[in-house]
Protein backbone atom coordinates (compact mmCIF):
# COMPACT_ATOMS: atom_id res chain seq x y z
CA UNK A 1 0.00 0.00 0.00
CA UNK A 2 2.76 2.47 0.93
CA UNK A 3 5.44 1.89 -1.55
CA UNK A 4 5.65 4.36 -4.38
CA UNK A 5 6.18 3.79 -8.18
CA UNK A 6 9.87 4.31 -7.05
CA UNK A 7 10.32 1.86 -4.74
CA UNK A 8 8.60 -0.86 -6.55
CA UNK A 9 11.10 -0.23 -9.68
CA UNK A 10 13.63 -1.05 -7.66
CA UNK A 11 15.22 -4.63 -9.03
CA UNK A 12 14.82 -7.37 -6.46
CA UNK A 13 18.35 -8.45 -4.96
CA UNK A 14 19.18 -12.01 -5.88
CA UNK A 15 21.54 -11.49 -3.66
CA UNK A 16 18.88 -12.32 -0.69
CA UNK A 17 18.81 -15.81 -2.38
CA UNK A 18 22.69 -16.38 -1.74
CA UNK A 19 22.15 -15.40 1.64
CA UNK A 20 19.27 -17.98 2.52
CA UNK A 21 21.85 -20.33 0.03
CA UNK A 22 24.28 -20.12 2.83
CA UNK A 23 22.34 -20.13 5.81
CA UNK A 24 20.73 -23.77 4.68
CA UNK A 25 24.26 -24.56 4.07
CA UNK A 26 25.37 -24.02 7.94
CA UNK A 27 22.30 -25.82 8.58
CA UNK A 28 23.72 -28.93 7.28
CA UNK A 29 27.49 -28.64 9.25
CA UNK A 30 29.15 -26.67 5.59
CA UNK A 31 31.80 -24.48 6.87
CA UNK A 32 31.34 -21.27 4.65
CA UNK A 33 33.56 -20.24 1.99
CA UNK A 34 31.89 -16.27 0.89
CA UNK A 35 33.11 -14.95 -2.28
CA UNK A 36 29.87 -12.64 -2.51
CA UNK A 37 30.47 -9.60 -1.45
CA UNK A 38 33.22 -7.38 -2.72
CA UNK A 39 33.91 -5.64 0.88
CA UNK A 40 37.92 -5.92 1.58
CA UNK A 41 38.75 -7.98 4.36
CA UNK A 42 42.05 -6.01 4.57
CA UNK A 43 42.25 -3.28 7.41
CA UNK A 44 42.40 0.25 6.69
CA UNK A 45 46.77 2.02 7.10
CA UNK A 46 47.30 2.15 10.94
CA UNK A 47 47.64 6.01 10.61
CA UNK A 48 44.55 6.44 9.42
CA UNK A 49 42.50 5.04 12.22
CA UNK A 50 45.10 6.77 14.96
CA UNK A 51 43.53 10.01 13.33
CA UNK A 52 40.34 8.30 13.94
CA UNK A 53 40.24 7.46 17.31
CA UNK A 54 42.40 10.82 18.11
CA UNK A 55 39.00 12.61 16.47
CA UNK A 56 36.48 10.59 18.68
CA UNK A 57 38.12 12.87 21.65
CA UNK A 58 37.66 16.18 20.32
CA UNK A 59 34.50 17.82 21.03
CA UNK A 60 34.76 19.53 17.74
CA UNK A 61 33.81 17.00 15.96
CA UNK A 62 30.23 16.34 17.69
CA UNK A 63 28.43 18.60 15.78
CA UNK A 64 26.97 18.61 12.52
CA UNK A 65 29.67 18.83 9.80
CA UNK A 66 28.89 22.02 7.58
CA UNK A 67 30.27 22.25 3.60
CA UNK A 68 33.04 24.84 5.13
CA UNK A 69 34.30 21.85 7.33
CA UNK A 70 35.33 19.55 4.39
CA UNK A 71 38.11 21.98 2.98
CA UNK A 72 40.80 19.73 4.42
CA UNK A 73 39.30 16.54 2.97
CA UNK A 74 38.71 18.71 -0.55
CA UNK A 75 41.95 19.74 -0.40
CA UNK A 76 43.35 16.40 0.27
CA UNK A 77 40.57 14.66 -3.01
CA UNK A 78 42.30 17.61 -5.34
CA UNK A 79 45.94 16.88 -3.94
CA UNK A 80 45.57 13.37 -4.34
CA UNK A 81 43.79 13.45 -8.21
CA UNK A 82 47.18 15.98 -9.29
CA UNK A 83 49.68 14.23 -7.81
CA UNK A 84 48.25 10.69 -9.09
CA UNK A 85 46.63 11.76 -12.52
CA UNK A 86 47.90 14.67 -13.44
CA UNK A 87 44.18 16.35 -12.82
CA UNK A 88 43.92 20.30 -11.56
CA UNK A 89 40.54 20.90 -9.98
CA UNK A 90 38.95 23.76 -8.05
CA UNK A 91 38.94 21.91 -4.51
CA UNK A 92 35.92 24.68 -4.08
CA UNK A 93 33.90 24.21 -6.93
CA UNK A 94 35.00 20.82 -8.38
CA UNK A 95 35.33 18.48 -5.52
CA UNK A 96 32.17 17.54 -3.41
CA UNK A 97 32.72 14.59 -0.24
CA UNK A 98 30.08 12.05 -0.40
CA UNK A 99 28.75 9.58 1.98
CA UNK A 100 30.12 6.27 -0.17
CA UNK A 101 30.17 6.29 -3.97
CA UNK A 102 26.95 4.50 -4.55
CA UNK A 103 25.23 7.15 -2.34
CA UNK A 104 27.05 9.82 -4.73
CA UNK A 105 25.79 7.99 -7.69
CA UNK A 106 22.01 7.88 -6.66
CA UNK A 107 22.08 11.29 -5.51
CA UNK A 108 24.22 12.33 -8.75
CA UNK A 109 21.30 10.69 -10.92
CA UNK A 110 18.47 12.77 -9.19
CA UNK A 111 20.73 16.52 -9.26
CA UNK A 112 21.72 16.01 -12.87
CA UNK A 113 18.64 14.08 -14.53
CA UNK A 114 14.81 14.66 -15.00
CA UNK A 115 12.47 11.37 -15.10
CA UNK A 116 12.27 9.69 -18.27
CA UNK A 117 15.77 11.19 -19.40
CA UNK A 118 17.80 8.70 -20.70
CA UNK A 119 20.74 6.63 -19.38
CA UNK A 120 23.41 4.68 -21.26
CA UNK A 121 24.05 1.97 -18.51
CA UNK A 122 26.96 -1.21 -19.26
CA UNK A 123 25.47 -4.97 -19.37
CA UNK A 124 26.87 -6.30 -17.35
CA UNK A 125 27.16 -3.85 -14.62
CA UNK A 126 27.43 -3.10 -10.39
CA UNK A 127 23.63 -4.24 -9.63
CA UNK A 128 23.13 -0.74 -7.54
CA UNK A 129 23.21 0.94 -10.77
CA UNK A 130 20.16 -0.84 -11.41
CA UNK A 131 18.59 0.79 -8.63
CA UNK A 132 19.91 4.04 -9.02
CA UNK A 133 18.56 4.68 -12.50
CA UNK A 134 15.41 3.31 -11.03
CA UNK A 135 14.77 5.92 -7.94
CA UNK A 136 15.37 8.57 -10.45
CA UNK A 137 13.12 7.65 -13.23
CA UNK A 138 15.49 6.81 -15.75
CA UNK A 139 14.89 5.16 -19.41
CA UNK A 140 17.81 2.96 -19.23
CA UNK A 141 19.32 1.81 -22.78
CA UNK A 142 22.00 -0.76 -21.94
CA UNK A 143 25.54 -0.76 -23.56
CA UNK A 144 26.91 -4.59 -24.12
CA UNK A 145 30.10 -5.49 -22.63
CA UNK A 146 31.48 -8.43 -24.67
CA UNK A 147 34.61 -10.56 -24.47
CA UNK A 148 35.64 -10.19 -27.87
CA UNK A 149 35.57 -6.08 -27.28
CA UNK A 150 37.92 -6.78 -23.93
CA UNK A 151 34.59 -5.62 -22.45
CA UNK A 152 35.03 -2.16 -23.26
CA UNK A 153 31.33 -0.54 -24.87
CA UNK A 154 31.57 0.04 -28.62
CA UNK A 155 29.91 3.67 -28.59
CA UNK A 156 30.25 4.18 -32.40
CA UNK A 157 26.93 1.10 -32.47
CA UNK A 158 24.63 4.07 -30.01
CA UNK A 159 21.99 4.36 -32.86
CA UNK A 160 21.74 8.29 -33.78
CA UNK A 161 18.56 9.09 -32.61
CA UNK A 162 19.19 7.64 -29.14
CA UNK A 163 20.08 11.54 -27.00
CA UNK A 164 21.80 10.50 -23.43
CA UNK A 165 21.30 12.41 -20.78
CA UNK A 166 24.60 10.46 -18.79
CA UNK A 167 26.81 7.66 -19.74
CA UNK A 168 27.85 5.57 -16.81
CA UNK A 169 30.97 3.58 -16.79
CA UNK A 170 33.53 1.89 -14.43
CA UNK A 171 36.73 1.09 -15.22
CA UNK A 172 38.42 -1.01 -13.58
CA UNK A 173 35.42 -2.68 -14.02
CA UNK A 174 33.01 -4.48 -11.23
CA UNK A 175 32.13 -7.57 -12.55
CA UNK A 176 34.49 -8.28 -15.55
CA UNK A 177 37.79 -6.49 -13.89
CA UNK A 178 38.36 -5.26 -17.51
CA UNK A 179 40.42 -1.83 -18.17
CA UNK A 180 40.39 0.64 -20.44
CA UNK A 181 43.13 3.32 -20.71
CA UNK A 182 43.73 6.94 -21.66
CA UNK A 183 42.81 6.95 -25.11
CA UNK A 184 39.25 5.53 -24.46
CA UNK A 185 38.60 8.11 -22.01
CA UNK A 186 39.50 10.49 -24.37
CA UNK A 187 36.88 9.11 -27.31
CA UNK A 188 34.33 8.77 -24.43
CA UNK A 189 34.46 12.54 -23.27
CA UNK A 190 34.18 13.95 -26.71
CA UNK A 191 31.69 11.42 -27.86
CA UNK A 192 29.59 12.72 -24.58
CA UNK A 193 30.75 16.01 -25.48
CA UNK A 194 29.05 15.69 -29.00
CA UNK A 195 25.98 14.66 -27.69
CA UNK A 196 25.37 17.03 -24.80
CA UNK A 197 25.99 13.96 -22.54
CA UNK A 198 27.26 13.78 -18.80
CA UNK A 199 30.30 11.28 -18.83
CA UNK A 200 29.65 9.68 -15.33
CA UNK A 201 33.20 7.61 -14.18
CA UNK A 202 32.44 5.09 -10.68
CA UNK A 203 36.52 4.41 -10.55
CA UNK A 204 36.34 2.83 -6.98
CA UNK A 205 39.57 0.54 -7.73
CA UNK A 206 41.73 2.85 -8.99
CA UNK A 207 44.41 1.95 -6.76
CA UNK A 208 43.38 -2.42 -6.52
CA UNK A 209 46.12 -2.58 -9.74
CA UNK A 210 48.32 -4.87 -10.16
CA UNK A 211 52.10 -5.26 -11.98
CA UNK A 212 53.11 -2.36 -13.52
CA UNK A 213 49.09 -1.52 -15.00
CA UNK A 214 48.14 1.44 -13.62
CA UNK A 215 44.16 2.95 -13.66
CA UNK A 216 43.93 6.15 -15.75
CA UNK A 217 41.07 9.02 -14.61
CA UNK A 218 38.42 10.16 -17.21
CA UNK A 219 39.55 13.65 -15.79
CA UNK A 220 42.37 13.05 -17.47
CA UNK A 221 40.28 14.02 -20.33
CA UNK A 222 38.69 17.59 -18.86
CA UNK A 223 36.72 18.40 -16.57
CA UNK A 224 34.25 19.84 -18.89
CA UNK A 225 30.59 17.50 -18.52
CA UNK A 226 32.56 14.59 -16.70
CA UNK A 227 32.16 13.78 -13.34
CA UNK A 228 34.25 10.92 -11.39
CA UNK A 229 33.48 9.03 -7.88
CA UNK A 230 36.16 8.03 -6.34
CA UNK A 231 35.50 5.59 -2.76
CA UNK A 232 37.80 4.89 0.13
CA UNK A 233 35.95 1.38 0.70
CA UNK A 234 38.62 -0.49 -1.64
CA UNK A 235 41.60 1.91 -2.15
CA UNK A 236 42.14 2.44 1.60
CA UNK A 237 39.91 -0.73 3.09
CA UNK A 238 37.17 1.92 4.67
CA UNK A 239 33.87 0.00 3.59
CA UNK A 240 32.77 0.91 6.46
CA UNK A 241 33.42 4.40 6.56
CA UNK A 242 31.09 5.46 4.04
CA UNK A 243 33.47 8.08 3.00
CA UNK A 244 34.38 9.03 -0.96
CA UNK A 245 34.19 12.18 -3.28
CA UNK A 246 32.96 13.64 -6.53
CA UNK A 247 34.74 15.05 -8.71
CA UNK A 248 34.97 17.04 -11.82
CA UNK A 249 32.24 19.23 -13.52
CA UNK A 250 31.88 22.04 -11.93
CA UNK A 251 28.12 22.45 -12.76
CA UNK A 252 27.10 18.59 -12.11
CA UNK A 253 29.22 19.28 -9.00
CA UNK A 254 27.43 21.97 -7.69
CA UNK A 255 23.65 20.15 -8.44
CA UNK A 256 25.07 17.59 -6.30
CA UNK A 257 25.94 19.53 -4.08
CA UNK A 258 21.54 21.23 -4.08
CA UNK A 259 20.44 17.56 -3.52
CA UNK A 260 22.67 16.06 -0.75
CA UNK A 261 22.00 19.48 1.04
CA UNK A 262 18.30 18.46 1.11
CA UNK A 263 18.64 15.05 1.91
CA UNK A 264 22.13 14.18 4.09
CA UNK A 265 24.49 16.22 5.86
CA UNK A 266 28.27 15.52 5.56
CA UNK A 267 30.47 12.64 6.88
CA UNK A 268 31.47 12.58 10.13
CA UNK A 269 34.01 14.96 11.37
CA UNK A 270 36.10 12.29 12.38
CA UNK A 271 35.70 10.45 9.58
CA UNK A 272 36.43 13.05 6.86
CA UNK A 273 39.60 13.35 8.52
CA UNK A 274 40.55 9.85 8.42
CA UNK A 275 39.42 10.34 4.53
CA UNK A 276 41.89 13.52 4.17
CA UNK A 277 44.80 11.70 5.79
CA UNK A 278 44.51 7.96 3.56
CA UNK A 279 44.29 9.98 0.72
CA UNK A 280 47.34 12.08 1.62
CA UNK A 281 49.55 9.12 2.72
CA UNK A 282 52.34 7.43 -0.45
CA UNK A 283 51.48 5.76 -3.16
CA UNK A 284 53.36 2.65 -1.59
CA UNK A 285 50.79 2.29 0.97
CA UNK A 286 47.79 1.53 -1.54
CA UNK A 287 50.33 -0.77 -3.48
CA UNK A 288 50.92 -2.37 -0.86
CA UNK A 289 47.20 -3.56 -0.45
CA UNK A 290 46.86 -4.57 -4.12
CA UNK A 291 49.91 -6.79 -3.99
CA UNK A 292 48.05 -9.18 -1.53
CA UNK A 293 45.00 -8.93 -3.72
CA UNK A 294 47.19 -9.62 -6.74
CA UNK A 295 48.52 -12.88 -4.82
CA UNK A 296 45.00 -14.27 -4.62
CA UNK A 297 44.06 -13.62 -8.20
CA UNK A 298 47.39 -15.58 -8.69
CA UNK A 299 46.13 -18.74 -6.39
CA UNK A 300 42.66 -18.63 -7.47
CA UNK A 301 42.90 -18.41 -11.17
CA UNK A 302 45.21 -21.54 -12.01
CA UNK A 303 42.61 -23.45 -9.83
CA UNK A 304 39.40 -22.55 -11.89
CA UNK A 305 41.70 -23.42 -14.69
CA UNK A 306 42.05 -27.10 -13.58
CA UNK A 307 38.50 -27.62 -12.92
CA UNK A 308 38.04 -26.30 -16.74
CA UNK A 309 36.60 -22.78 -15.68
CA UNK A 310 37.38 -20.04 -18.31
CA UNK A 311 38.82 -17.16 -16.59
CA UNK A 312 41.22 -14.10 -17.90
CA UNK A 313 43.52 -12.80 -15.85
CA UNK A 314 42.86 -9.47 -14.81
CA UNK A 315 45.03 -6.43 -14.46
CA UNK A 316 43.14 -4.75 -11.33
CA UNK A 317 40.55 -4.59 -9.41
CA UNK A 318 39.27 -7.56 -6.93
CA UNK A 319 37.20 -9.29 -8.53
CA UNK A 320 37.73 -12.65 -11.16
CA UNK A 321 34.93 -13.07 -13.90
CA UNK A 322 34.55 -16.47 -14.98
CA UNK A 323 32.96 -18.57 -17.67
CA UNK A 324 31.54 -21.82 -16.24
CA UNK A 325 30.96 -24.40 -19.02
CA UNK A 326 27.77 -25.02 -20.71
CA UNK A 327 26.38 -22.62 -17.91
CA UNK A 328 22.64 -21.27 -18.74
CA UNK A 329 21.23 -20.35 -15.30
CA UNK A 330 23.77 -18.65 -13.25
CA UNK A 331 21.40 -17.95 -10.47
CA UNK A 332 20.92 -21.77 -9.76
CA UNK A 333 24.09 -22.74 -10.18
CA UNK A 334 25.63 -20.51 -7.76
CA UNK A 335 22.55 -21.16 -5.01
CA UNK A 336 23.40 -25.02 -5.52
CA UNK A 337 26.91 -24.30 -5.34
CA UNK A 338 26.59 -22.82 -2.01
CA UNK A 339 24.36 -25.67 -0.60
CA UNK A 340 25.91 -28.17 -1.65
CA UNK A 341 29.61 -27.02 -0.94
CA UNK A 342 29.27 -23.71 1.32
CA UNK A 343 31.16 -21.97 -1.28
CA UNK A 344 29.70 -18.79 -2.42
CA UNK A 345 30.18 -16.51 -5.37
CA UNK A 346 28.06 -13.87 -7.19
CA UNK A 347 26.10 -15.12 -9.99
CA UNK A 348 26.82 -13.16 -13.27
CA UNK A 349 23.36 -12.31 -14.15
CA UNK A 350 23.02 -10.68 -11.40
CA UNK A 351 24.78 -7.85 -12.75
CA UNK A 352 22.44 -8.06 -16.01
CA UNK A 353 21.40 -9.97 -18.89
CA UNK A 354 25.26 -10.61 -20.39
CA UNK A 355 26.31 -11.61 -17.25
CA UNK A 356 24.61 -14.94 -17.45
CA UNK A 357 27.11 -17.85 -18.09
CA UNK A 358 29.40 -16.95 -15.55
CA UNK A 359 30.11 -16.17 -11.84
CA UNK A 360 32.22 -13.30 -9.96
CA UNK A 361 34.68 -14.33 -7.32
CA UNK A 362 35.33 -11.80 -4.70
CA UNK A 363 39.12 -11.55 -3.86
CA UNK A 364 38.51 -11.70 -0.31
CA UNK A 365 40.27 -14.74 1.04
CA UNK A 366 43.40 -15.76 1.29
CA UNK A 367 45.54 -17.85 -1.48
CA UNK A 368 44.95 -21.51 0.81
CA UNK A 369 41.13 -20.94 0.84
CA UNK A 370 40.30 -19.98 -2.76
CA UNK A 371 42.48 -23.05 -3.99
CA UNK A 372 39.98 -24.73 -1.24
CA UNK A 373 36.88 -22.48 -2.60
CA UNK A 374 38.06 -24.04 -6.53
CA UNK A 375 38.36 -27.61 -5.27
CA UNK A 376 34.76 -27.78 -3.80
CA UNK A 377 33.17 -26.47 -6.80
CA UNK A 378 35.36 -28.66 -8.88
CA UNK A 379 33.28 -31.64 -6.99
CA UNK A 380 29.67 -30.33 -8.50
CA UNK A 381 28.30 -33.02 -10.97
Amino acid sequence: MWSSRRAAAVPSSVFSLMDAAKSRARGRGLGIIDLSIGSSDLNPPEAVLDTLRAATHDPATYRYPLFSDTLPLRDAAAAYLHRRFGVSLNADTEVLPLIGAQEGLAHLLLAVTDPQDTLLLPDPCYPPYFGAAAVAGLNVVTLPLLPERGFLPDLSAVPNHVRPRVLLLNYPNNPTSAVADAAFFREAAAWCRARGTLLIHDHPYAELTFGDYHAPSALEAGAEGVVELHSLSKTHHMGGFRVGFAAGDAGAIAALARVKGAVDFHPYLGIQRAAALALSLPSEVCRAGAAVFQERRDALLPALREIGWEVQTPQASMYAWARVPHLTDSVAFAVRAAEETGVAVSPGRAFGRLGEGFVRFALVQPPEVLREAAARLGGLS
